[in-house]
Formats: C-alpha cells, sequence, structure tokens
C-alpha cells in the first residue's frame, strides 16, 4: 500500500501547552476552551458555511507532542489502573502507527479574525499547537449510537478535591482580568488527578507543576484533596 499525505487544516490553540494535565477525553473539562484556527488555504467562508447549525463537531488532529516516539502494540489504559496492557487498536492511546485523535466537543462559535476562520469549541483534549487533519459535523442519529463501553464504562468524576492557599488566591485575584474563568479551570483539570495511575495508589509528597496557557500552577495531594500553593508565570526555559 502506498503512504497517504495529508496536509493540516489549521491548528489548535488549546490552555494546555503539555501532555500533562491535558484531560484524557473530551467533554471532561468544560473551561477549556479551545479554538481551531484554520489556514489561510482553507479559511473562506464557503467552507464553514452552515457549520454553526451543529451543536457539535468531530475533529481530528495529528498528535504532535507524542509522533516521534512512535507506536506500540500494547499500551496500558489510565482507566485500568497503568497495570494492565490491552491492544493499542483497543485503546485510544496517542502511540498509534498513525498519530491520529478524533475527539467531539461542543461548538461555540466561528467567526473571521485577522482574515482567518475561527472555530472555538467546549471542552476539548487537545494540546496546544496540534495540527487540526478535518472537521466534521456531529449528527445525532447517526453518532449517538448505544453501545458497549468494553473498559470505560461510565466517565471518570473529579476524585481530589481543590483547595488554594493564600498566596494562589491572590494570584487568582491578580490573574482574573487576563484569565476569565482560570480558578474553575485549574479546579476542574487537577480535581480529575492528572497524575500517573500507579501514583495514587501510595504516599505522594512530590509537588507538581502543571502548565494552563503560560501559567505553571504548583500543587501537591494531601490525602482525599489537592492544594494549589503557587499560580505564576512559566519560567523562560520551562
Amino acid at each position: 500500500m502506498e503512504d497517504l499525505i495529508y496536509r493540516p487544516i489549521g491548528h489548535i490553540r488549546s490552555c494546555f501547552p503539555e501532555k500533562f494535565g491535558a484531560p484524557r477525553q473530551p467533554g471532561l473539562i468544560k473551561h477549556a476552551i479551545t479554538e481551531i484556527v484554520l489556514t489561510q488555504e482553507f479559511s473562506s467562508v464557503e467552507a464553514v458555511s452552515g457549520l454553526t447549525a451543529f451543536s457539535h463537531i468531530w475533529v481530528l488532529f495529528h498528535f504532535h507532542k507524542t509522533a516521534a516516539a512512535g507506536w506500540k502494540p500494547k499500551v496500558r489504559p489510565p482507566r485500568l489502573g497503568g497495570n494492565k496492557s490491552v491492544g493499542v487498536f483497543a485503546s485510544r492511546s496517542p502511540f498509534r502507527p498513525n498519530p491520529i485523535g478524533l475527539s467531539a466537543v461542543r461548538l461555540l462559535s466561528v467567526k473571521e479574525r485577522e482574515g482567518l476562520q475561527v472555530i472555538s469549541v467546549e471542552g476539548g483534549d487537545f494540546v496546544d499547537g496540534a495540527p487540526v487533519l478535518d472537521i466534521k459535523p456531529y449528527i445525532p442519529y447517526v453518532d449517538a449510537i448505544e453501545a458497549e463501553g468494553g473498559y470505560a464504562v461510565e466517565k471518570p468524576e473529579p476524585c481530589l478535591e481543590v483547595r488554594f492557599t493564600e498566596e494562589a488566591e491572590h494570584s487568582l485575584r491578580q490573574l482574573s482580568p487576563q484569565y476569565p474563568n482560570l480558578r474553575e479551570l485549574i479546579i476542574e483539570t487537577i480535581g480529575l488527578d492528572p497524575r500517573p495511575s500507579y501514583k495514587k495508589s501510595q504516599a505522594d509528597s512530590k509537588v507538581y507543576g502543571l502548565a494552563l496557557y503560560d501559567l505553571n500552577i504548583s500543587w501537591r495531594v494531601h490525602d482525599d484533596y489537592a492544594l494549589i500553593s503557587a499560580v505564576a508565570p512559566l519560567a523562560v526555559n520551562e
């Protein structure tokens, strides 16, 4: 079979600059607002005409942060605790023969900015900068089917209460004009506990850094809650 070559139609602008912290599935973090910026070649008004009639869209994208690592025939899904392996085609792992992601997200708006079409969506699981390969409307009568979820039967719910130190609260007040809904975004992101699965079953005194936009969120887990100790600009070398 001959190789197939696809050109990106745009790229992702996301609040998640790194893989760590980005939700593992779409729709889990409501305040994660993503922009899909179409390239000049595909930014005609005609190309997006009629799209806003749909409440949701499918987004096909390239796993640009992990593509260089190649693929694995067996992977360890987080939903199985990170200890049990399944075939790559029985998972949504980014380490695939063709590193393509597929996410259904709520469509918020389609607007033109500086001559480019910008599609805003809610609840994306995208890492910033990801190339977008295609967009399709979500059609309920064919896409919303009754199905069996295998080992991922139920939607993961927040498992950590999120608290803030006084210093972190002060930073949030200072940053709120520039980053609307930052508090909610932090609570939704860290509440899902983005740590590796094996870390969740043992004592963990590590202070984690999680990037949102160009900010670093410092936090650690105390029993059943996460304490946010600092919200500060990312260091230049991070």
